[in-house]
């Protein structure tokens, strides 16, 4: 079911926000919301619910078994082994069995000894409800959390519609107070829908008119594509990945909000970063943060000699890369960020910089290499991220301009004119800047209206049918 679809916006969220707050019980409320999180995920495909349900199981039990276990450290480290491995094998079976046998088919064995692949449709979501199952047994383990007794309260903070899809990433020590003792406030609710609405405007007006322009310029074969259309391209896709992946984060938080869950924020206008390093603490902050605290700091963090290091980096951003897709493209991109951070931690740059141009020059060159990692990222394999790249360089035989480059800058400006200033904080700063002023009762005002401009224009997106899934949906 998608966020933006008539028949969650007044079918399913009006429904399960009604019945929730005629609740007054807690376990009765957080019962509800299980159930209703188990309907939301049910919705498009029935079966997927059943292997949602035996992680939260199997999670909820070995986090029990592991707590009592606290003074045998060799069984309990057996038990985390068992639930690590018990997740990853599922994760492996429905999004990489098919890529395993696909790479031993075409590098290891013989045309006659070809294995066939299976009929293995991926369970949407899997990748951030198991990540979320791992940590949980992870922190019980390390006591950092107090292992939950109760089934309820673990399967809702595993399933909870919100955030279940494509994250953010949730961990159990952030939610678990208010799981029990949350308060819905008429202050956390309001805010929670102006979220909600910020980031449906995001996916609807932004994200979806920016794909208009990546998907032709993708899909548009050499030479017919100029190399500005290329250019223009892969900036659309940068903006599409950002707002769609950022508008989904914000309606998910907004959601949470409504119904008292304050979740942490996943975005933080990634595209001012003045390096490598500090794109990956502001682009999927959760996902980011959880290879750092579950894989980069156990295998040593970066307190370490300078080729155990650049192995603890090796790790981490292949499994970053194949976490995004079973693709050889995605390893490819997770090993560009890999490359691309070893230099930064091996050479100190860009903190060694000490001119004004030269910090500019080093920006600039970080925006560069993360728009040619997208490109990389939404190219249907290698050869075609290479046939692109070639594009933008002007090396395919391609010209400089062509007419759809023109036509759909003409037809698009104003969404990519709004696109680019909205990944910036330039609006923020205003809108800080007149709440500072005589003028900030006003604008509390016109915020209405300004809401509910944003909520019906990107409304009426649904409505001539110009929307389509989340781009994490398929991971």
């Amino acid at each position: 079911m998608l966020f933006s679809s008539n028949i969650f916006l007044f079918l399913f969220l009006p429904a399960v926000l009604a019945i929730y707050f005629l609740l007054h019980n807690r376990s009765l409320k957080n019962a509800f919301l299980f159930l209703a999180s188990l309907f939301f995920y049910a919705w498009g495909e029935i079966y997927f619910v059943f292997a949602m349900l035996a992680v939260i199981v199997f999670n909820f039990r070995l986090a029990m078994l592991i707590d009592t276990k606290r003074d045998n450290s060799g069984t309990k480290k057996l038990l985390l082994f068992i639930a690590i491995a018990g997740d990853l094998s599922l994760l492996f079976y429905y999004k990489y069995f098919n890529f395993a046998i696909e790479t031993l088919n075409r590098f290891i064995l013989p045309a006659e000894y070809t294995l066939p692949l299976k009929n293995i449709t991926l369970p949407i979501g899997i990748s951030f409800f198991t990540f979320q199952a791992i940590s949980y047994v992870i922190d019980v383990y390390r006591g950092t959390v107090p292992v939950q007794t109760k089934f309820i309260p673990i399967g809702l903070y595993i399933s909870l519609f919100p955030q279940l899809i494509a994250g953010p990433i949730v961990r159990y020590g952030t939610v678990a107070e208010e799981i029990e003792r949350r308060k819905e406030t008429f202050v956390d609710f309001s805010y929670g829908v102006r979220r909600f609405i910020i980031g449906f405007g995001k996916k609807m007006l932004l994200a979806n008119n920016m794909a208009l322009i990546a998907d032709r310029a993708f899909s548009t074969a050499d030479p017919e594509r100029s190399v500005t259309f290329a250019w223009l391209g892969a900036a659309a896709y940068s903006l599409q990945i950002l707002f769609d992946f950022s508008g989904y984060s914000d309606m998910a938080i907004g959601l949470g909000r409504m119904f008292g869950f304050k979740f942490l924020e996943n975005f933080n206008y990634p595209y001012i970063s003045r390096s490598i390093s500090e794109f990956w603490r502001r682009w999927h902050i959760s996902l980011g943060s959880w290879f750092r605290d579950y894989v980069y700091i156990p295998l040593g963090g970066s307190r370490v000699k300078a080729p155990r290091l650049m192995f603890n980096l090796f790790v981490v951003w292949v499994l970053t890369g194949a976490w995004h897709g079973a693709h050889w493209h995605f390893v490819a991109w997770g090993l560009l960020y890999f490359m691309l951070i070893t230099f930064e931690k091996m050479t100190g740059l860009p903190a060694k910089l000490k001119s004004a141009p030269a910090k500019v020059a080093y920006q600039f060159l970080v925006l560069i290499a993360v728009l040619g990692g997208w490109v990389l990222f939404r190219a249907d394999g290698l050869r075609a991220a290479a046939k692109y790249a070639l594009s933008m360089a002007g090396m395919r035989g391609n010209p400089l301009i062509c007419g759809p480059a023109i036509g759909m800058i003409r037809d698009y400006w104003i969404f990519l004119l709004f696109a680019l200033l909205c990944s910036t904080p330039v609006f923020s700063i205003i809108k800080t800047r007149l709440e500072e002023t005589v003028l900030g009762h006003i604008a509390a005002i016109l915020s209405v209206v300004f809401y509910l401009l944003i909520f019906v224009w990107s409304f009426s997106f649904i409505i001539v049918g110009a929307h389509n899934p989340f781009i994490y949906f398929n991971f």
